[in-house]
């Protein structure tokens, strides 16, 4: 399998969303979102979806020229409709006036529909974090609806409507989570099959509801299911589901999950805390570093060297691969090259 640097991948974005008619700047942030999720290890959100993304812009699900515009707005909430603009646009676009909302008013709330696909949702708490204030992110797949089953069935029902939230640290990157309330992404399950391997057990049911561990089952004629959160407590997953279907579906106007065939957009609910509006910074960091050395104090498990925090994986793994880049499967790479021969730029050559 190909081991592309990181940097190659960024210009490789750059050229192709730009020949897809992206306004520069548009092109460097899904770009630089793609290609830190597979830094993140997230390779299922990451240049795997340059692809698709190329497909969506020529068949017109996505506009590449469309730009987000606020249609509700009050003083500390809002709602984004993004004409249809690449998901990546239109999420960083509603996470920056929900961040300049509560910078004003202590809290805010924006909501987001009519954008696509977002990508990895951990990144908009995190632009969050970083900027000093607390981040939480909901999405749905609007009435999408046809890759996770409910818990006690089994024909998908429900999207895998994944959370984040990050809190910022002194002198450290945030803590952030970014979580599926399904017990895998849709596009773990896609990256084994690409790759020819098999999921773990436990992700996945056939369509007859009997546990298989073949990725392509999920996408067989009919179609299997991937599994809520939660093993024997799914329940949890699935509730958690629902609640993000709530929040995500509805207050965006992109609607809940109903099984339509095809996911139009995203629908997503991003909410901003400003922490000198409830506490004292500096009370505020020695709370978070207290929590942190308290947990990290307890003796590692069998088979653990340490305790690490939330979002610490993916900061390490983004560490280790930008040095010495990133795998990708054969068919993701064979897929990128014919997209940019498409456009007669050069496939760069790879190790």
């Amino acid at each position: 399998m190909p081991i592309v640097q990181a940097e190659t991948l960024r210009r490789i974005g750059h050229q192709l969303f730009e020949a897809a008619g992206c306004d520069p700047e548009d092109a460097r942030v899904v770009t630089h979102h793609l290609v830190e999720s597979n830094l993140f290890g997230h390779d299922s959100h990451g240049v795997i979806r340059y692809p698709e993304y190329m497909d969506a812009i020529r068949t017109g699900r996505f506009q590449a020229k469309a730009q987000p515009r606020v249609v509700r707005d009050h003083p500390s909430c809002a709602v984004v409709d993004a004409a249809g603009a690449l998901g990546q646009v239109g999420a960083a676009f509603a996470t920056r006036l929900a961040m300049d909302k509560a910078s004003r008013h202590g809290v805010a709330a924006v909501a987001l529909r009519n954008t696509s696909h977002v990508g990895r949702v951990g990144a908009y708490p995190l632009m969050v974090g970083r900027a000093g204030m607390i981040g939480q992110a909901f999405v749905n797949g609007g009435r999408f609806g046809n890759q996770i089953a409910p818990f006690g069935g089994i024909d998908a029902r429900l999207t895998t409507d994944p959370l984040a939230f990050a809190a910022p640290r002194r002198d450290a990157e945030p803590i952030f989570l970014d979580m599926t309330t399904s017990v895998a992404a849709e596009g773990k399950v896609r990256v084994a099959s690409y790759a020819g391997k098999r999921v773990p057990e436990g992700w996945l049911i056939d369509h007859d509801g009997r546990p298989t561990t073949d990725p392509d089952s999920f996408r067989a004629t009919p179609k299997g299911a991937i599994l809520p959160l939660g093993g024997i407590a799914s329940h949890k997953g699935y509730g958690m589901s629902l609640m993000v279907e709530l929040l995500a579906g509805t207050l965006s106007g992109q609607g809940c999950c109903v099984g339509e065939s095809e996911m139009v957009s995203n629908g997503m609910l991003l909410a901003v805390h400003r922490i000198d509006h409830f506490i004292d910074p500096e009370d505020y960091y020695q709370e978070v570093e207290a929590l942190i050395r308290y947990v990290r104090s307890s003796p590692p498990a069998p088979g653990f060297k340490e305790i690490l925090l939330p979002g610490e994986p993916e900061l390490r793994s983004a560490r280790r691969r930008e040095a010495d880049g990133i795998e990708l499967d054969d068919k993701t790479w064979s897929l990128i090259g014919s997209d940019l021969e498409r456009f007669g730029l050069p496939v760069p050559p790879v190790g």
